[in-house]
């Protein structure tokens, strides 16, 4: 346990606070530790205390160790509504537009003492943290390969055009590849969904005009609403954006390849009773928001 706590935290005062330890145990237990394998095991750094190649080796079969104590010393049955325990979910930018508050919505309905830590993917190293149980699942492309890892998809979205009401360009039902091609568009800073459509898809006759602006997501509703430009955007991101501001979206006549959000985890939770919970409301609320 001192081992995996200095791994995950990489500073020896972090770690004893994790397990209620003073400082000084915490150095004695390492240098048991060190003294055991033959090894410095983690080595002070600018960064903290960098793990050494032999603690490398040892972080994951460790980690696998402990959990499966601790899923052992758990009950059979998950009661949700007398859980006190906090999840950590990874989510890229499409669920975390698109599904992290009806999620949030159903567990503090159905599980108030439960807690959801919802971080953002773009700066993780997801399959590591999936593999030191720093994280309990990752929604977002499904890119995971290993057989260590269990998958489900959850949504497939196709591509709209969002603009402002009224739209000179906007008459139309539906948008030809060829007329968006045409019209200056919003690209999304901070999100990797949309821009890369036009190049891609099946109209390539016609070169896109390319991006007149570029700006975080957080603004583009706004800017959207208040300009003559457009964005391309997943439907399910595009309704959330037309339910609180002056927006409509059209339906392309090509439909580029759809956006797909997917669930991935650590195959050996599969049959662990609260991680089958946490995946089933993801599962149940990610039907809803397909049948909006």
């Amino acid at each position: 346990m001192v081992f995996d706590a200095i791994m995950r935290e990489r500073s020896v005062t972090r770690a004893g606070q994790r397990l209620g330890l003073s400082q000084p145990a915490m150095s004695h237990a390492l240098t048991r530790l060190r003294h055991m394998l033959k090894d410095e095991l983690f080595v002070r750094s600018p960064d903290g205390m960098t793990p050494t190649p032999r603690a490398e080796q040892l972080a994951t079969p460790i980690r696998i160790a402990l959990d499966g104590l601790q899923q052992s010393l758990e009950p059979d049955q998950f009661d949700p509504s007398k859980a006190t325990t906090t999840f950590s979910i990874a989510v890229d930018n499409y669920a975390a537009i698109v599904l992290v508050a009806p999620i949030a919505a159903y567990v503090a309905r159905t599980a108030p003492g439960v807690r959801l830590d919802f971080r953002p993917s773009g700066t993780l190293d997801i399959l590591e943290q999936l593999d030191r149980n720093e994280l309990h699942l990752a929604i977002g492309p499904s890119a995971a390969q290993g057989e260590r890892f269990s998958r489900r998809r959850l949504l497939q979205d196709q591509f709209v055009v969002v603009h402002r009401k009224g739209h000179p360009a906007a008459k139309a039902r539906e948008f030809s590849t060829e007329k968006l091609a045409t019209l200056p568009q919003l690209e999304i800073s901070s999100a990797r969904f949309g821009p890369d459509f036009i190049e891609n898809g099946p109209a390539r006759s016609k070169p896109p005009q390319g991006a007149a602006m570029r700006a975080p997501f957080l603004a583009a509703a706004q800017i959207l609403s208040t300009s003559d430009l457009v964005s391309v955007l997943p439907l399910n991101v595009a309704k959330s954006m037309t339910r609180s501001h002056h927006l409509v979206f059209r339906r392309l006549s090509r439909s580029p390849k759809p956006i797909e959000a997917a669930m991935i985890w650590l195959r050996r939770l599969d049959n662990q009773p609260a991680h089958a919970w946490l995946r089933d409301v993801i599962s149940r609320v990610t039907s809803e928001v397909r049948d909006s």
